[in-house]
């Protein structure tokens, strides 16, 4: 479970063939008070971020890699870090959408990931040269999960922990231009989040 709440650009080489991503020389808005912007790159994992650590007094955020993932530590409650980025490889000369399905499709009970489709994610605001997506019930199933929703509540993901979910904020991330096949899962949380999810630089494989 995410600790943190929602409140309140990757720069592309773009030409006729894609190029590397130029490296983000800074994060898109200042630090949240008690907190100071560092750089995250890691070869292996494929992936480079902008992320806060903070002292706050009562806990302490900061982040470390774990297997395929860049993931938050908070010192109090101590705990398993969480996961907040996850970055996936393509499959040689995979197309970015269709690695998506396949990768939402493994990690889905089959039944309900037949009943949902991928879609642009929701928010309009998407940095340059990314794009983002979320697997939403179709047409049908919207319908049916509308049917027995109540009023005031807040509904399980209608499909699943890979989809998109109501009370928070997560999405598949791709960016087509930068040449690199891997592909990202990011949970943000509610509120604006302790790493900059606009300046997110996918990293080629090591030679």
């Amino acid at each position: 479970m995410l600790r943190f709440t929602r409140s309140a650009t990757l720069a592309l080489a773009l030409a006729a063939f894609a190029l590397p991503a130029r490296p983000v020389t800074q994060p898109s808005r200042p630090a949240q008070e008690g907190c100071k912007w560092e750089r995250f790159s890691d070869a292996d994992l494929g992936l480079a971020a902008w992320v806060e650590r903070c002292d706050l007094g009562y806990t302490k955020i900061d982040f470390l890699k774990v297997p395929g993932a860049l993931a938050v530590h908070y010192t109090d409650p101590a705990g398993a870090p969480d996961r907040v980025v996850e970055v996936f490889d393509l499959l040689p000369g995979e197309a970015p959408e269709a690695g998506l399905r396949r990768l939402y499709a493994a990690r889905t009970e089959p039944a309900l990931a037949k009943k949902c489709v991928l879609a642009p994610f929701r928010e309009h605001k998407v940095p340059a040269g990314v794009a983002r997506y979320a697997f939403v019930p179709n047409p049908a199933y919207a319908k049916e999960e509308a049917a027995k929703n109540q009023p005031g509540e807040i509904p399980d993901p209608a499909c699943g922990e890979w989809g998109d979910v109501y009370d928070s904020v997560q999405y598949w991330e791709t960016h087509p231009k930068s040449g690199v096949q891997k592909v990202l899962f990011v949970r943000t949380g509610q509120d604006t989040p302790p790493f900059d999810e606009k300046t997110l630089e996918l990293l080629p494989a090591k030679k």
